[in-house]
């Protein structure tokens, strides 16, 4: 080989480093104890969302039973579904998050 060339084993392995990693819906389900204010404050300090963009969740969550907070690789998604329990269980609330492969 020449001195330029990359070994076939330094190729595969920099091909699998570029892989796009799978994606994870968090999902965040209604209760009837957590406040709607609850769901709307931690949509916008943990999902970073806009004030509208929350209260449209809060929405989805409270008439359909489920939101669909945003699309994560899985640790950050696991990350935020810990925050948002870990706040939840906090506040009193009895809040679900889960996790869903996209």
């Amino acid at each position: 080989m020449g001195q330029n060339q990359p070994s076939p084993a330094t190729t595969h392995r920099a091909e699998e480093e570029t892989r796009t990693p799978s994606l994870f819906k968090v999902l965040m389900h209604n209760d009837d104890y957590t406040t709607m204010e609850f769901v709307v404050e931690v949509l916008q300090t943990v999902f970073h969302l806009s004030g509208t963009a929350a209260e449209r969740i809060m929405l989805a969550i409270h008439c359909q039973g489920l939101g669909h907070c945003g699309t994560f690789p899985f640790a950050i998604a696991e990350t935020k579904v810990q925050d948002v329990c870990n706040r939840a269980r906090k506040a009193g609330f009895p809040l679900r998050c889960s996790i869903e492969k996209e």
